[in-house]
């Protein structure tokens, strides 16, 4: 568990050293009053930057990372941070690369009504119990979450990073839905492509990990139908894992990965409860993990995790 908070950790401090890298400006918060909640029972929030000029009429969204809780325990220590908790939130947040407003930095999106909605349910949006223990007062209710911000606002493209990423998957063909037949809608996974695979132990670690988050909020009712109408229900838990959703999303989806994942090679494929002794540690070091666990996959050698970057991607989205 130590291991696993240490990697979201890392995680979510490349996404904020890589946004701060760029030319930013600071975006209020703004919080959905409607009757939805965070994990601690506060309303959600997003940060919004008006469009202008030719872009006026073109929405973007951008979800929030932040990783996942998989039980009460770890939902609890959640709800008292920001991923969590809108009171724990930052009032300003520094819009860059794919949000900026700024045309040297963002050619493409620079004029459009520009989103990042906050993260605050530790399930990518999916949770939706009804029943509130008193006793942590947390809230399983993430769909209900995604679903009010999105109504809340008008958009075309649905963006997100890590966790988000994967919502961004999870949600497309919904997000679709949400529009006029003749809109224009795409999604963008960035860094949110997390495999199914075994460790090096042979242990269905992150399996387990996420069987553990649906439970927990509930989430089988708000995973694609595409995918649980399709395999029995004790094995629904695997439509969190974009594997198994993607080949049937009907949304055009565009998924962007490192194939080198540094957060899944130390959380999926090398866990510290597999290799205690670091014996592969020098593996790790040189990139030496088999690149064949992530065949197939539209990723780039290149790229850093959670850089919402506008580079190679963004004459492809606005066709």
């Amino acid at each position: 568990m130590v291991a696993a908070r240490r990697g979201l950790w890392f995680s979510l401090l490349v996404c904020a050293l890589m946004l701060l890298k760029a030319q930013g400006f600071s975006v209020p918060i703004t919080y959905v009053e409607n009757g939805v909640f965070c994990l601690d029972g506060r309303p959600p929030a997003y940060h919004f930057d008006k469009g202008f000029g030719a872009g006026i009429n073109n929405w973007l969204v951008f979800i929030e990372g932040g990783g996942w809780c998989n039980d009460v325990t770890t939902c609890h220590v959640r709800a008292n941070t920001g991923f969590g908790s809108s009171k724990k939130m930052g009032e300003e947040v520094n819009f860059t690369g794919i949000l900026s407003n700024e045309q040297k930095y963002n050619p493409d999106f620079y004029n459009w009504n520009r989103i990042e909605v906050k993260y605050c349910d530790g399930a990518s949006f999916t949770g939706d119990l009804e029943a509130v223990d008193p006793a942590t007062n947390l809230h399983f209710r993430g769909a209900r979450v995604f679903l009010a911000v999105m109504k809340d606002l008008l958009m075309a493209i649905l963006s997100g990073c890590s966790a988000g990423g994967l919502a961004s998957i999870l949600y497309c063909d919904n997000f679709r839905a949400l529009f006029p037949v003749g809109t224009r809608v795409k999604c963008l996974a960035d860094a949110g492509y997390f495999i199914n695979v075994k460790d090096i132990s042979d242990a269905s670690h992150i399996e387990e990990f996420f069987a553990q988050v649906v439970a927990t909020h509930g989430s089988i009712k708000h995973l694609p139908a595409s995918c649980t109408q399709e395999v029995e229900p004790r094995i629904g838990k695997h439509c969190f894992f974009p594997q198994y959703v993607a080949g049937q999303v009907m949304t055009p989806l565009f998924i962007v990965n490192s194939a080198y994942d540094k957060w899944q090679i130390n959380q999926i494929l090398v866990p510290i409860d597999a290799d205690p002794v670091k014996s592969i540690k020098l593996c790790l070091v040189n990139k030496k993990i088999p690149k064949q666990s992530f065949a197939g996959l539209p990723m780039q050698n290149s790229r850093n995790r959670c850089n919402p970057s506008t580079d190679g991607i963004t004459s492809r989205l606005r066709k």
